[in-house]
């Protein structure tokens, strides 16, 4: 069995990530998330779809990266 580095369970159904030349044990795609997904620079939240990023920050829609001054990025085109 493997341990998930985010809970520590030791769980038979435990798979890896590869990202970024590293490998990680998750027990659960929720702890996958918690360590993987970026968060949102104005208000936090994780990022799960495909969010937007502008110079090296990382929202989760227009209306955020507009109120951290980020006016370039459009929701829809």
């Amino acid at each position: 069995m493997a341990v998930c580095e985010v809970c520590n369970n030791d769980y038979e159904m435990a798979f890896e990530v590869r990202a970024q030349g590293a490998v990680h044990v998750f027990d659960s795609l929720e702890c996958a998330a918690q360590k993987m997904a970026p968060t949102c620079t104005n208000c936090q939240c994780r990022i799960l779809g495909h969010g937007m990023q502008a110079d090296g920050q990382f929202f989760c829609c227009a209306h955020c990266a507009r109120q951290q001054g980020v006016g370039q990025l459009v929701d829809h085109a």
